[in-house]
C-alpha cells in the first residue's frame, strides 16, 4: 500500500475566494501553523506558532485560597436543603475571588500576523485552492487576463519557514508576477497595554519584518522596561532578487514589480526577547533553487509521515476523514515545540483565545492524542509527555500544600507558562478527581503500545507513582471510608462529575463518579504491572500493598435502571435520563477499557445499553462517543459520518457543535456556538475511531474488523498494537483475506482467529497449521509473521 497516494486521492479544494479563517487552507510543521485565506483582492496568511504565546499570568489571592480541609469542613456545614451551594453568599464569594485570575484574558496563544499580497481585482481573480494533504502544498489558482495562474504555498517541515512561488505549466519561478503590493500585518488583536511592535523595512535587500515582545510580568513598570523572562517573536518575508520593490505609503508594506520569479520566504523567529533581537535579520534571498531544496526536504517529510500507516476503504468519506485529519495532526503537533491547546499553532485575532486556549485535563488535551497509538505515530505523543513534565512540579506542590497529600494532584486546567499556583483553583470544576488519573493513562498506552522500557523508566513511571501516591492518600482519609458509608469500601470522595453538577449541598452527587472509579482502577492495575515490568516489586512493596488494599475495597461502578434495562450512571443515585456533556456513562468502555468485547455477557450488556440510552447535548463526543460505540462492536457508522458532516467546516475541519437541549443549553442556544472559537485540535482523533473499527488490541488480543462491513474490499497497512505490533490486514467478500503482523519487541502475540477451521501461520521458523478461539505465538523481535486461512 502506498499510503501517500492514498492520501493524494483526499485533496481539499475550494472552488472560490476563501475569504475567512475558517475558510482558509491549514499549514503547518508542528510548531509553525499557517491560515491561508484568499479575498478576492489578495492573498492573506495568518500565521501562529505553539510556542508563541502571551505569558504573562495572574496569579493574585494566592494567601486567600486556603486549603482543601478548610474550605471542605466549611462545605460540609451548608444546609443539604439549599438548591445549589451559590445560595451560601461566603461560597459565591469564594469562588469570584478563586475564578478571578482566570478571568484575565491571558496567558493565551498569541497571534503572529498576517502575510498580505494583493492584487488588481479587475485583472486578476481568485477561483479557489487545492490543498494536497499528501504534500502539505497549497495552489491556489487564479485567472489572470484570462489566463490560468497558479501560487504554490507550503510550510517547511525542517524550519519555521513559509514559501510562495508563482508556478506556471512547466516550472515554479517562470511565471510574471500580479501581484502588486506586500505587507506584514501585526496581528490586530494583540493587547495595547505590551510594548508595541518595532517594524522595520530594507528595500535595498527587499526584507522587511516586524518585532514583538511579550512580557513575562504584568506589572506595568515591568512590561515597559523589560524583564529577562520576556519571550519576542519577530516575523520576517523576504522577496526574490528578480522582483523589483519600492517603499508604499503604508507601514510594513512594499509595492511590486511584476517581473518573471516571483518567490517570497517567510521566515518566523520566537524565543527569549535578548536572543530575538529588535534589528531586522537576515534571510537568504529566495530563489528556484533555494524553494526546490526547501520543497524537496518538506516532501521527504511527508513521504516518511505517510509510511507510518494507512487504509484503503471502500467508504470514500471514512477514508477521506481518516487522511485529512492525520494531515491536521502532523501539521498541528511535533515533539521538539509545546504541546498544542485546544485550537493548536492556529489562531488570528481572537480565534484560538476561549478558554484560554489552554489544557484541559478532562479529556480535552488528552483526546488528541488517542490517534497516536493506533496510527502509528507514537511519537508525536511524546509532546504530550513533554506537557505532563512541564505540570508535575505544580501538581505536586498543590498535593503538598493545598491537599496535604503525598504525590501529584494533576490540575483542571494548565497553561505551557511558569505556574506558582493551579490557574483554576474553584472547587466546583478544580475538585475533578478523574483528571488526575487521566493526565497520565496515556503513559501507560506509550508503553504497552511500544514496549519500550526506557521510556517507562525515564519519562512514565515517577508521573505515574505521583498520581497513585494521591490516590491512595485521597481515598484512604478518614472521610472517604468507615461507618458513615455503611460499607468497607474506599470511597472518591468529594469529587465532581465532568462538567456536569459542579459541587452540590449535602455532595449528593459527589462521590464515587463513574469517570474516576473506572481510570483510578486503570492507573493502580497500569501501576502494578509497571513495578513487574521494571522488577520493582520489592522497592515499591509498601505503596503496591496500599494499592491492593484499595482494589480489594474499591466501590461497585454507579447503576440504574433505564428504559433500556441496567445502565451505568456517572454518580450513585442518578437519573438515566440525564443529558450529559462528557460522555460520563460510557467512560468504563473507553478510556477506562474495563468493558468491551471482551467482558462477560452479563457487563457487556450493561455497557451496551448504557451506549445507547446515552443522551449528549454535544460539543465533547464526536470522538469520544463513537470510540465507545466500536469498542463495542456497535457503532452506527452511518449514523457517525452523519454527525462528522455535521461538524464539519470549510477547511475540512471538525468543530465542536451541539445535539440537543435540556443539558446545560437551552432551546435558545446557538448549537454551533463553538464553531467560531478555533480549529478544535481534539476532533483531529477520527481517525482512532475507524481504527478500532478495523482493529482492535487495548486487552492485548488483536480482534479484526470488529466493527466494519467486510462484503467489499478493505485493507490496512502497519496500524500499532498493543504489544508493540505493526499490523496490517485486508478483508473482502466478509472473509479475511491475510494478516501480516511484525514484532518489534518480540512479545507474546495473541489473536482472535477470524477463521474458525484453523490458521496458517508462516513465519521465520518456519509454518505451522493452528486452531483455536485464541491463537498465541510466540515471536523475536524483528519477525514478520503471516496468518492465512488454513
Amino acid at each position: 500500500m502506498n499510503s501517500q497516494e492514498q492520501a493524494r486521492k483526499h485533496t481539499i479544494i475550494y472552488d472560490r475566494p476563501a475569504a475567512t479563517f475558517f475558510e482558509g487552507a491549514l499549514l503547518g510543521n508542528g510548531g509553525l501553523g499557517a491560515v491561508v485565506t484568499t479575498r478576492p483582492d489578495a492573498v492573506l496568511i495568518h500565521f501562529g506558532h505553539n510556542n508563541v504565546w502571551d505569558i504573562r499570568i495572574a496569579e493574585n489571592n494566592q494567601e486567600h485560597i486556603g486549603t482543601f480541609e478548610s474550605l471542605f469542613s466549611k462545605l460540609k456545614d451548608i444546609p443539604d436543603t439549599y438548591a445549589s451551594l451559590s445560595e451560601e453568599e461566603w461560597y459565591r464569594e469564594y469562588v469570584t475571588m478563586t475564578s478571578e485570575n482566570y478571568n484575565f484574558p491571558y496567558p493565551r496563544p498569541m497571534p503572529c500576523g498576517s502575510l498580505l499580497l494583493g492584487f488588481d481585482p479587475r485583472t486578476t481573480e481568485v477561483l479557489g485552492y487545492s490543498l494536497y494533504i499528501d504534500c502539505g502544498m497549497c495552489e491556489i489558482h487564479f485567472l489572470n487576463e484570462g489566463a490560468s495562474a497558479t501560487l504554490q504555498v507550503f510550510v517547511d517541515q525542517q524550519a519555521d519557514r513559509l514559501w510562495v512561488a508563482m508556478k506556471d505549466s512547466d516550472q515554479a519561478g517562470k511565471a510574471a508576477t500580479f501581484f502588486n503590493r506586500l505587507k506584514l500585518i501585526p496581528d490586530p488583536s494583540t493587547p495595547k497595554e505590551i510594548p508595541s511592535f518595532r517594524a522595520a523595512i530594507d528595500t535595498s535587500n527587499k526584507l522587511l519584518a516586524f518585532h514583538q515582545t511579550l512580557p513575562f510580568s504584568c506589572l506595568e513598570e515591568e512590561m515597559r522596561d523589560g524583564h529577562p523572562n520576556d519571550r519576542a517573536f519577530r516575523l520576517s518575508a523576504r522577496i526574490a532578487p528578480s522582483i523589483s520593490v519600492q517603499e508604499s505609503s503604508h507601514e510594513l508594506e512594499v509595492l511590486l514589480g511584476k517581473e518573471a520569479g516571483f518567490f517570497v520566504c517567510i521566515k518566523l523567529d520566537e524565543g527569549l526577547d535578548s536572543v530575538i533581537s529588535h534589528e531586522i535579520k537576515p534571510i537568504d534571498p529566495p530563489t528556484n533553487e533555494s524553494f526546490a531544496y526547501a520543497l524537496s526536504g518538506s516532501l521527504q517529510s511527508w513521504n516518511d509521515y505517510w509510511s507510518h500507516s494507512g487504509i484503503i476503504l471502500q467508504d470514500e468519506f471514512l477514508e477521506q476523514i481518516w487522511y485529512r485529519n492525520l494531515y491536521f495532526f502532523h501539521c498541528a503537533v511535533k515533539p521538539e515545540a509545546t504541546c498544542p491547546g485546544l485550537f493548536a499553532n492556529w489562531s488570528y485575532g481572537m480565534i484560538g483565545a476561549d478558554w484560554h486556549g489552554d489544557y484541559h485535563m478532562n479529556y480535552n488535551t488528552q483526546q488528541p492524542f488517542w490517534v497516536a497509538f493506533s496510527s502509528n505515530h507514537v511519537d508525536k505523543h511524546l509532546a504530550y509527555v513533554n506537557m505532563v513534565d512541564h505540570i508535575l512540579p505544580i501538581s505536586q506542590k498543590w498535593a503538598k500544600e493545598y491537599y496535604g497529600l503525598r504525590g501529584a494532584y494533576y490540575p483542571h486546567s494548565a497553561y505551557p507558562v511558569d505556574m506558582n499556583i493551579m490557574p483554576y483553583p474553584v472547587p466546583h470544576w478544580g475538585w475533578e478527581i478523574c483528571e488526575t488519573p487521566w493526565t497520565v493513562q496515556s503513559l501507560w498506552w506509550h508503553y504497552l503500545y511500544t514496549m519500550d522500557k526506557s521510556f517507562l523508566t525515564e519519562r512514565a513511571f515517577t508521573p505515574m507513582k505521583e498520581a497513585v501516591l494521591f490516590m491512595v492518600d485521597y481515598m484512604k482519609r478518614p472521610e472517604a471510608h468507615g461507618e458513615a458509608w455503611g460499607d468497607d469500601r474506599y470511597h472518591i470522595f468529594p469529587t465532581v462529575v465532568p462538567e456536569l453538577y459542579e459541587l452540590t449541598p449535602g455532595f449528593k452527587k459527589n462521590s464515587d463518579c463513574i469517570v474516576d472509579l473506572t481510570l483510578t482502577k486503570f492507573l493502580f492495575n497500569a501501576f502494578t504491572k509497571a513495578c513487574g515490568e521494571l522488577d520493582r516489586n520489592d522497592e515499591e512493596a509498601e505503596l503496591l500493598a496500599e494499592v491492593q488494599e484499595v482494589l480489594h475495597k474499591f466501590p461497585d461502578y454507579p447503576t440504574a435502571e433505564s428504559q433500556r434495562g441496567k445502565v451505568f450512571v456517572s454518580v450513585p443515585g442518578e437519573d438515566p435520563e440525564v443529558v450529559y456533556n462528557v460522555p460520563n456513562g460510557v467512560s468504563t468502555i473507553f478510556p477506562g477499557e474495563d468493558h468491551g468485547l471482551h467482558t462477560s455477557p452479563e457487563q457487556y450488556e450493561i455497557a451496551v445499553n448504557s451506549y445507547k440510552n446515552h443522551r449528549n447535548e454535544g460539543g465533547n463526543d464526536l470522538v469520544f462517543y463513537h470510540l465507545a460505540g466500536a469498542r463495542l462492536g456497535q457503532l452506527d457508522l452511518e449514523r457517525f459520518k452523519r454527525q462528522i458532516k455535521y461538524c464539519l467546516l470549510p477547511n475540512g475541519t471538525c468543530t465542536d457543535k451541539l445535539l440537543q437541549s435540556g443539558g446545560r443549553y437551552s432551546d435558545t442556544t446557538a448549537f454551533d456556538y463553538m464553531g467560531s472559537m478555533g480549529i478544535w485540535f481534539e476532533n483531529f482523533a477520527l481517525p482512532a475511531v475507524i481504527n478500532e473499527c478495523l482493529m482492535q488490541s487495548y486487552n492485548g488480543i488483536l480482534r479484526f474488523f470488529p466493527n466494519w462491513d467486510i462484503e467489499k474490499y478493505t485493507e490496512f497497512s502497519t496500524l500499532r498494537a498493543v504489544g508493540g505490533f505493526l499490523v496490517s490486514a485486508a478483508a473482502n467478500r466478509e472473509d479475511v483475506l491475510w494478516i501480516e503482523i511484525y514484532s518489534e519487541a518480540g512479545s507474546r502475540l495473541q489473536i482472535y482467529s477470524p477463521w474458525e477451521k484453523g490458521v496458517r501461520c508462516i513465519h521465520s521458523r518456519g509454518e505451522e497449521m493452528l486452531t483455536g478461539n485464541i491463537i498465541t505465538v510466540d515471536t523475536m523481535k524483528g519477525e514478520h509473521i503471516r496468518f492465512l486461512r488454513a
